[in-house]
């Protein structure tokens, strides 16, 4: 599978429209783990792999691959870490991540009752 590029064919969007391409990418098993982990800091692909559980390692290299790639992450002497450009996406989505927690999950469980 070719790595989602904004211009190119993406899921949800046959002219590559920048969102789709990234959400084609962050839709893939995993990445929003890595990101959202590598948030805390560097981490060793041993590291990651235990982070993500049931990951097999070649999931975890394509998924690795293709956000460095992405220029999301990158390979340093402490293992792999966020580029700035990772960083600001975390911080785009984190509130994401809350809302989802504190409304959109409470308000499912409360509609299910």
């Amino acid at each position: 599978m070719k790595i989602p590029t904004p211009g190119q064919p993406v899921r949800g969007s046959k002219t590559g429209q920048p969102i789709m391409a990234l959400l084609d990418l962050l839709g893939r098993n995993w990445a929003m783990g890595i990101i959202w982990h590598l948030y805390q800091g560097p981490s060793t692909f041993r590291k990651l792999q235990d982070y993500c559980e049931s990951i097999s390692p070649t999931t975890l290299n394509k998924r690795l691959k293709e956000l460095k790639e992405s220029h999301l992450i990158e390979r340093t002497l402490d293992g792999y870490a966020l580029t700035q450009h990772g960083k600001e996406l975390y911080e785009l989505i984190e509130p994401l991540g809350g809302w989802a927690r504190h409304t959109w999950a409470k308000n499912f469980v409360e509609k299910k009752d």
